[in-house]
């Protein structure tokens, strides 16, 4: 058997054992293992290997934003600012139809740009506005619904440690991913809040109107959330300015973010060690994983199925249009079965050397980031989508009454629009990247 062969063969092996529910990080080093014993016969290059793997890859300064931006959203949710943006949105949007389910989104937006995480997102801002909804009438199915799909905002609106990976798995600037995601993170709200405009008037018929807000309601409301627009603004607007690096910036709105909630009243001691636990916990995860895909790219490399697989495509000159809606297709059955962080770590090394043989009319580093905002937003389908569907079951955990099965149909209209506005983006590359050519 050829080392190619072999390559093809530990794919599906390895699919298979996450699909039992081998841990990922378990099932890439296992089957990186063994793939390289069976390609090269003995065990030496493994171990040879492993005395510097898990220091070079642990030791890589850009790691350091992973822990910082997870800190930051640790002290976010303990914050109370989930409260606050919500409180906010509601006193402008919430007395339309329908207008408390677009201040949920709204509100998951601002939380996700300080937040960094699709499941925080979606359990904090789960607990503030979930009872809300359903007090004033909405049903189950809209009101989980309507969580779960906010919650995906937690990664695709800056900063995002799963846009951090994707960059460093493809040596892609991270500043500019960050910007290069804003565009498509606003279209997914406006895109949202259009789905909920439109169901509101087909499901919502015991919706209880909510009393229109007065400037001088709107402007308190206001008033409380600067400290979440002023760290916003210090973070991204410090890395953008030159102020500090992207690993910089992490640190400072993590300290930042830790200061008000201290101040605020919301973090004491046992807050402050349980913040760094779930940090530490989150970030030795994240870690392990990357450990295990080190192994498996390893292997990968030896058995050539990435340089293979791209020379087949470049050699069958087909159309590139047609390969990336393939590529697309596969991360959306994928994201029905494993959630975006173990994708995008799994699967990068294996379809970004293809994706780089396609021409598309534009610079290889446009096409890089164009790509890496389309994989995220895919990828994130998957956190609602059965039969994983993270977010549901986080949503699902706090609405305990509620069916799991009634929280999928209420998704569906929200996975519709994210399809729809990935077709937009993929056929307007220029959305996403107008920002990134105005700013650099």
């Amino acid at each position: 058997m050829s080392s190619f062969e072999i390559g093809l063969y530990a794919l599906p092996v390895m699919l298979m054992l996450i699909l039992a529910r081998v841990p990922i990080m378990l099932s890439m080093l296992v089957v990186g293992i063994f793939g390289q014993y069976l390609i090269l016969g003995n065990w030496n290059p493994f171990f040879a290997q492993m005395k510097t793997v898990t220091y070079s890859t642990f030791s890589n300064y850009s790691l350091s934003v992973i822990p910082m931006f997870l800190l930051m959203g640790q002290f976010a949710s303990r914050g109370g600012m989930s409260k606050a943006l919500f409180r906010v949105a509601k006193t402008f949007v919430g007395h339309r139809r329908g207008g408390l389910a677009q201040a949920a989104i709204v509100a998951c937006g601002g939380f996700g740009a300080i937040c960094g995480s699709s499941l925080a997102t979606a359990a904090t801002m789960g607990q503030v506005a979930l009872p809300e909804l359903r007090k004033h009438g909405y049903s189950n199915k809209l009101s989980t619904a309507v969580l779960a799909a906010g919650g995906t905002l937690g990664v695709l609106i800056p900063p995002s440690v799963v846009l951090v990976i994707y960059a460093i798995l493809t040596e892609q600037n991270i500043a500019k991913l960050f910007i290069a995601a804003f565009i498509p993170g606003f279209l997914a709200i406006f895109g949202y809040m259009v789905t909920i405009w439109i169901l509101a008037r087909l499901w919502e018929k015991d919706e209880v109107p909510i009393k229109r807000a007065s400037v001088a309601e709107r402007l308190i409301a206001l008033r409380d959330i600067w400290p979440v627009i002023g760290i916003f603004m210090l973070v991204i607007g410090g890395i953008y300015l030159g102020w500090f690096t992207p690993t910089e910036g992490a640190a400072v709105g993590a300290s930042a973010t830790g200061l008000y909630t201290f101040i605020n009243g919301e973090l004491d001691k046992d807050g402050f060690i349980n913040a760094i636990l779930e940090t530490a916990t989150s970030t030795a995860m994240i870690f392990a994983i990357l450990l295990g895909a080190a192994v498996f790219n390893s292997f990968l490399a030896f058995s050539r199925v990435p340089f293979e697989a791209a020379s087949f495509i470049q050699d069958m000159n087909a159309n590139p249009w047609i390969v990336l809606s393939v590529i697309l297709i596969l991360y959306l059955i994928l994201g029905c079965f494993m959630d975006s962080l173990s994708m995008i770590i799994l699967t990068i090394p294996v379809f970004f050397p293809v994706f780089q043989t396609l021409d598309f009319g534009m610079t290889p580093e446009n096409a890089a980031l164009w790509f890496g905002v389309l994989v995220l937003i895919v990828v994130e389908v998957g956190l609602i989508t059965p039969p994983v569907g993270m977010n549901l079951f986080v949503i699902n955990k706090l609405a305990k009454d509620v069916p799991l099965s009634e929280s999928f149909k209420g998704v569906l209209p929200f996975v519709l629009s994210d399809l729809v506005r990935v077709v937009i983006l993929t056929a307007f590359p220029a959305i996403t990247l107008f920002a990134v050519h105005m700013l650099f």
